[in-house]
């Protein structure tokens, strides 16, 4: 069954000085203050579009990494996964660098590099993502 989740942004003013507010509306865990500053410089306190496209792959990464780990009979005890999506004022977002570290008994450094190379090309949010340059570091802990 497909499923649809929701959110949206109220701005207000021009690009450069004006703000707004991205509401999660299908959590209703909260409104967040965005602004071009925030984006093109220092967060200061308030999201971007490539925080949220982070924190949306970090999350689906790390869904798609336990879900092959344990398919294949070593699930993971903890995956700590970070996301860095890069913006460039002008050219846009080019690139995304995965970073994860990996509690798995049983598993050994190959594999979970493995493990990880395929969950970083077959995540929802990778392939909706693959008109950027996705890189990946993993590593046990």
């Amino acid at each position: 069954m497909a499923t649809t989740r929701q959110a949206h942004t109220v701005w207000e003013g021009n690009l450069l000085e004006g703000n707004g507010v991205v509401t999660l509306d299908s959590s209703g865990i909260g409104e967040y203050p965005v602004s071009w500053p925030s984006r093109a410089e220092k967060a200061n306190g308030k999201t971007s579009p490539e925080e949220l496209i982070a924190a949306a792959h970090s999350s689906c990464f790390s869904m798609a990494l336990s879900n092959g780990l344990a398919t294949a009979g070593t699930p993971p005890t903890r995956l700590n996964t970070q996301a860095e999506v890069t913006f460039q004022p002008g050219t846009g977002i080019t690139g995304i660098h995965l970073t994860v570290e990996g509690e798995v008994p049983g598993l050994d450094e190959a594999g979970f590099v493995k493990a990880a190379e395929d969950a970083k090309a077959n995540c929802p949010v990778s392939q909706a993502l693959t008109g950027t340059t996705i890189t990946l570091t993993a590593s046990l802990a």
